[in-house]
């Protein structure tokens, strides 16, 4: 590669997915290396005013609170894709499939069965109690067919070795979904060439797979055609566009709090033609706002009642109350036990090296090396609160001894993971930049692994940040078909 955007390229000593350490293109990839590589910068910035332009006119758009502008911004897209082999996604497929396999069975053990991992002492039973997750409301709620995470989003990294990891569990309502499909329908317009070259497994059939996901977890009463809905905060949510975009999807309605009532432990929804009994609601609320005569009276986007009548088996709630005891940052090491304890088996992914901090002599440890790690409170999500050691303040790494001190529970401290990188557009060129995955996972007749997920980059130069709300970006995600067979891998 001389004389183009990549002459030069440099890796920066990290695990490129891209370019190899002998600056050639890796398998699979020579074509969109090369397309990009063919590139001048004129042309770079002609696609990238494409693309601009075909967000801003969908509105893509996505939502920073606390900024004091209050405006919406355009998702941030790049443009050079990230690629992952028909074998590499086979183990992630796999990998992730066990591991919500694995939850699914822990949520169901801890609500409505006997707790047999907390009496066997595999997971510290004052731990899970302690959650601010865990619901005691959930208690003897039964969910049909056990999907309590009926939509899944794993947080994946890749290290210095490029071997994946799993970073965290997103269980409740995980987000990022829309703009998997946004960026594709996007990128099959803006880089038609490049696209045209690779054979790409597609990712459009995602609303047919969560409304039958969605149906298959309805009541029995429901019958062969359930009536589905989707529950949103309201327009001033920074997911609206996505819940929006996935009703759209489903062909469901989209509706809030006020426009589902309760009676006699039945939910309807209210309609132009009166109303209409629904059977599950693909709810984008979290549990302390879902019904104010249970959890917190002063919600106004809640609906009251929906805890009885799920409770009485007349509606489904997806995904399910409670679920956030197992996606606690302090619980989530103990995802790799619950595998071999529920399953038998080892884990195909594993954790990144995870320190628990309420461990007296792990927390001594992590501390002596304060400078070294990275700190997370366990309640704070989308890059918030997050201390990185090596580039923390003085200032920064005492308030991290002061609070971890005083709040161990809170805290967790993983090794820092020199995330890999992907050459992404800067300023008219490329440069590499940090990228995490999360992949979507449905559990419904089957276990479905979206193919692909949100590559989510970090766009400051050597930040490990990723997030839209701290500054990062995303990538369209293409998982090769497997071309020995044939088949998608």
């Amino acid at each position: 590669m001389t004389g183009g955007l990549l002459d030069g390229y440099d890796r920066g000593g990290f695990f490129d997915e891209a370019i190899g350490a002998d600056g050639a293109a890796r398998p699979g990839q020579e074509s969109l290396v090369g397309w990009f590589d063919s590139l001048s910068a004129d042309d770079l910035r002609y696609h990238s005013t494409l693309r601009d332009d075909l967000l801003l006119s969908r509105g893509i758009t996505f939502t920073v609170y606390g900024e004091s502008q209050g405006i919406e911004r355009t998702w941030p897209m790049d443009l050079f894709p990230r690629v992952i082999t028909a074998a590499e996604w086979t183990v992630l497929e796999q990998g992730l499939a066990q591991r919500v396999n694995a939850v699914n069975r822990f949520l169901e053990d801890l609500y409505v069965g006997e707790q047999a991992i907390l009496e066997d002492g595999v997971v510290p039973r004052w731990l899970v109690m302690s959650s601010a997750g865990f619901e005691r409301e959930a208690f003897n709620v039964a969910v049909p067919n056990g999907a309590r995470c009926l939509v899944s989003g794993i947080d994946i990294v890749r290290g210095a070795d490029g071997q994946f990891l799993v970073l965290e569990d997103n269980l409740r309502n995980p987000s990022g979904v829309s703009y998997v499909l946004e960026n594709r329908a996007t990128m099959a317009r803006v880089l038609t060439g490049a696209f045209e070259e690779m054979a790409i497994r597609s990712v459009d059939h995602y609303g047919r797979s969560l409304l039958a996901a969605l149906k298959h977890a309805a009541p029995p009463a429901a019958g062969d055609d359930p009536v589905v809905c989707v529950l949103t905060p309201g327009i001033y949510n920074s997911a609206y566009f996505e819940h929006a975009f996935l009703a759209r999807q489903m062909g469901v309605e989209l509706v809030e709090g006020r426009d589902l009532v309760v009676d006699d432990h039945i939910v309807a929804m209210r309609t132009t033609g009166g109303l209409r009994k629904v059977d599950v609601i693909y709810r984008r609320i979290d549990d302390h706002f879902l019904d104010p005569a249970v959890f917190d009276t002063g919600s106004t986007v809640g609906v009251p009642g929906l805890m009885a009548a799920v409770r009485a088996g007349t509606v489904t709630v997806s995904n399910a109350v409670g679920n956030g005891v197992a996606d606690d940052k302090a619980v989530y090491p103990y995802v790799p036990a619950m595998i071999d304890y529920y399953l038998g088996e080892e884990p195909i992914l594993p954790n990144a090296t995870t320190y628990v901090l309420w461990d007296n002599d792990q927390r001594a440890a992590a501390l002596e090396r304060v400078d070294e790690l990275v700190w997370k409170p366990v309640a704070e999500s989308g890059g918030y609160g997050i201390v990185i050691g090596p580039s923390a303040t003085d200032e920064e790494l005492a308030g991290v001894h002061t609070t971890v001190e005083a709040d161990p529970r809170g805290w967790i401290a993983q090794e820092v993971v020199q995330l890999s990188r992907v050459p992404s557009c800067i300023d008219g060129g490329l440069e590499g930049r940090h990228v995490d995955l999360r992949p979507f996972i449905l559990t419904g007749e089957s276990i479905e692994v979206l193919p692909g997920g949100l590559t989510r980059v970090a766009m400051r130069k050597g930040s490990l940040i990723v997030n839209s709300s701290q500054g990062g970006g995303s990538k369209d995600t293409w998982v090769l078909e497997d071309q020995a067979t044939g088949a998608a891998g």
